[in-house]
């Protein structure tokens, strides 16, 4: 996914970050001194998370008839959702009011 190494023995976890309207949006009503703000506040976390932060991921744009609801995306990796979720205390995304929501990525047959 990135250049991080993956460990096969921990579990892999797609983070979608939910908020109402579009990052878009979000981004363009701030102002820079809010943006910059919201960045370190990401980077940070980033930082807490450390090896269980597999791909830093990026906003999304819904296109076509999809709604916007879906800002961005992550992966993670933990030996479980209870240490996942110690990953995810104090998250940027929820302090300013989002959801997050949580997949396990499972292998497909055969693959």
């Amino acid at each position: 996914m990135n250049e991080r190494a993956e460990d096969s023995t921990m579990k892999q976890f797609m983070i979608l970050y939910v908020a109402d309207g579009s990052a878009e949006q979000h981004f363009d009503a701030m102002q820079p001194e809010a943006i910059e703000a919201m960045t370190a506040a990401w980077n940070d976390w980033a930082q807490k998370a450390g090896a269980a932060l597999v791909d830093f991921g990026n906003p999304t744009m819904a296109v076509g008839n999809t709604q916007p609801g879906i800002g961005g995306y992550s992966f993670l990796q933990a030996e479980s959702l209870e240490d996942l979720n110690t990953v995810l205390v104090d998250h940027p995304h929820t302090a300013m009011g989002g959801k997050i929501d949580i997949y396990e990525v499972i292998p497909a047959p055969g693959m």
